[in-house]
């Protein structure tokens, strides 16, 4: 392509909330498409945070409390990408992402355990959240003091759209899980046609669509979708199964810390990949941008599949990582930290997570390594602990 300037694919109107604006959509489907890309082109999107807006910076988490999720995520596209044929692969190469330059925050929540809750909702069950302030790379909190890092900006949410056979088997063994469920909390979230944004499509398909398309909260192994994989920034070229005519590409912005903002992208399509390359899921190559530390500056937590009521489980790498986070945010409340601003902090800060060991029986291992370098005071064992403030993150008001 020539060296002209990049062309904006879609733009964000934030004068209107993004349920008015035709350009996005928060289900995916596979029977409408937006602006048209030719392969090799560089194109600039625009998104908007997850939440479409809804959450606020301020100081309370009422807004992330009542949030309402039938409605996010809120996907730019989908955009039709011109030659692209089922069973081709579309090469994505992430050339920039950056926050739009007069909204230069994003925000880390926690949601209510009633309301979508978390990953250690048993033992942070009520909603709060920390707003973050950019200076260039680096990322800072008023609701978090005395932490300062580089953040690793990325797409949280980026894939094709379902072909109906791949809409059809999602929807049926999301289904079966809820069926099996016996569990105390929800497993899956089924299509839901309150509040389906579909974009410019039409009232009849608009129903369509709400009745049988596909949440965007997990990711699935046809396509990707959310991921949340902190390596697909800069430079990072993720492979993509294109499974509809046109591939209908659809991405949205950053999942550790949520924010609206520009990515530019280059497409590149591989016809035929998905059989050249035996694909069953995507793969990436990573970017070489990654914030870097000092050799054993990094405080690593071991967990393992014990839980804290002291029941053995099998294997269980989730319970490992649940045990992992907990054994992190109870060392780093020994600073004056609450539980719920640590557990916000590991959501986004660039830890080192990791499978140590899933093949002795009966307990997998994970770790969690944490740069020591982002607080501005000593956490290493055997230092001294400072007399600080380290304020509060946002609760909801009734928790004030």
């Amino acid at each position: 392509m020539g060296t002209g300037p990049i062309r904006t694919a879609l733009k964000v109107d934030f004068s209107k909330s993004a349920q008015e604006q035709p350009y996005f959509h928060a289900r995916f489907n596979s029977l409408m498409a937006f602006d048209g890309i030719t392969p090799g082109e560089v194109a600039k999107v625009e998104c908007v945070d997850c939440s479409g807006g809804w959450i606020r910076n301020d100081d309370y988490a009422d807004d992330a409390r009542d949030c309402d999720l039938t409605q996010p995520h809120y996907l730019s596209g989908p955009f039709e990408i011109e030659g692209a044929d089922p069973g081709d692969v579309l090469a994505v190469e992430t050339q920039d992402v950056q926050p739009f330059e007069d909204r230069p925050w994003g925000f880390t929540a926690v949601f209510d355990r009633n309301n979508g809750g978390g990953f250690l909702d048993d033992h942070y069950p009520q909603a709060a959240k920390a707003i973050w302030n950019f200076e260039g790379i680096f990322c800072s909190s008023r609701h978090i003091p005395h932490v300062r890092f580089p953040g690793l900006i990325h797409p949280g949410v980026m894939g094709c759209a379902p072909s109906a056979q791949v809409l059809v088997e999602w929807n049926r063994r999301e289904s079966e899980l809820v069926a099996m469920n016996t569990l105390d909390r929800v497993v899956t979230l089924l299509p839901e046609p309150r509040n389906v944004h579909a974009g410019s499509a039409p009232d009849d398909l608009r129903a369509i669509i709400g009745r049988d398309g596909a949440r965007t909260i997990p990711g699935r192994p046809e396509h990707g979708g959310n991921c949340d994989i902190k390596n697909l920034g800069r430079g990072s070229r993720t492979y993509l199964p294109v499974h509809v005519p046109g591939a209908n590409f659809s991405i949205s912005f950053c999942g550790a810390i949520e924010m609206a903002g520009i990515i530019t992208l280059k497409f590149e399509l591989m016809k035929g990949g998905v059989q050249e390359l035996d694909m069953k899921s995507p793969i990436f190559t990573p970017g070489p941008v990654e914030p870097h530390f000092g050799p054993g500056r990094m405080l690593t937590f071991e967990g393992f599949s014990v839980d804290e009521a002291g029941r053995q489980h099998f294997m269980d790498a989730t319970v490992s990582y649940k045990q992992t986070c907990l054994r992190a945010i109870e060392y780093l409340k020994r600073f004056g930290c609450s539980g719920e601003q640590i557990y916000l902090l590991l959501s986004c800060v660039p830890v080192q997570g990791h499978v140590a060991g899933i093949v002795d029986i009966p307990n997998a291992c994970t770790t969690m390594g944490i740069p020591m370098d982002i607080f501005d005071f000593d956490i290493s064992p055997g230092a001294p602990i400072p007399n600080l403030d380290m304020g509060s993150c946002a609760y909801t008001s009734d928790r004030r």
